[in-house]
């Protein structure tokens, strides 16, 4: 969101005519957050992952309205409305699992865990940094969407969630080398604690490397039920907590 926010102040900066031409797309009209208060079907925590979904739907329009393409933000906006207007969203779609396998393999880095070299040995290469050791401390917009490497600097995933206030104190990052606006099949779970990040925050590394990624266990299951099995977490977090 950061890089879809300077694209747009930008483009206001430019031109004093730019501004009558995004007026073309207006993202608030889709009243999206007006709804999710005064609508039953978009409240609690069983809709959550449908109000994910459609905050991700109006980003997307935030991004084409940026780039200038009023027409096709014009037109999300109105898939968005009729999303909230319409059934809920989990009866929608189909259930073709095997559909929704290709489509999710379609959509996963072709650079698959400790495929990618990075550029650590190279001349000049800052010392990393250890969480607890950055002033000012690390914001989630920060952590969300970076991307993480192993001990030896091969490409592991990106951070696509958070887990904050686990009664031990154990606050996680999931990483995922797959999947789109959702946890990927291959996530895994990095107490956060442990990760180092470049000092210019943009890639956050594991303490372990490219070999021993194979033995860390994947999640093992999408509702986070994991956070309340005490012995996963236990096994899990020994990995991250040897070096």
């Amino acid at each position: 969101m950061k890089i879809v926010r300077t694209i747009l102040m930008a483009a206001l900066i430019v031109s004093g005519g730019v501004t009558q031409t995004l007026a073309e797309c207006q993202i608030a009209d889709a009243g999206l957050e007006e709804a999710i208060q005064q609508n039953p079907r978009l409240r609690g925590p069983a809709n959550s992952q449908s109000v994910r979904d459609l905050r991700s739907l109006r980003d997307a329009a935030f991004t084409l309205r940026s780039y200038g393409r009023h027409e096709d933000c014009e037109r999300l906006l109105a898939n968005i409305r009729e999303l909230i207007a319409g059934p809920p969203m989990g009866s929608l779609g189909d259930n073709d699992e095997e559909a929704a396998d290709k489509q999710l393999a379609d959509s996963e880095p072709k650079a698959r865990r400790g495929a990618s070299s990075g550029s650590r040995d190279k001349k000049g290469a800052k010392p990393l940094m250890k969480i607890d050791e950055l002033t000012p401390g690390l914001r989630t917009d920060e952590m969300i969407g970076a991307e993480v490497r192993s001990s030896d600097d091969k490409i592991v995933g990106e951070v696509r969630n958070i887990v904050f206030g686990t009664k031990d104190g154990t606050d996680y990052a999931i990483v995922a080398s797959g999947g789109f606006f959702t946890t990927g099949k291959d996530s895994i779970v990095v107490p956060i604690r442990s990760l180092k990040v470049t000092q210019d925050r943009s890639i956050f590394f594991l303490p372990i490397a490219k070999e021993v990624m194979k033995t860390v266990p994947v999640m093992p299951d999408q509702n986070y039920k994991w956070l309340s099995d005490q012995s996963w977490r236990v096994h899990n977090d020994a990995f991250f907590g040897k070096s």
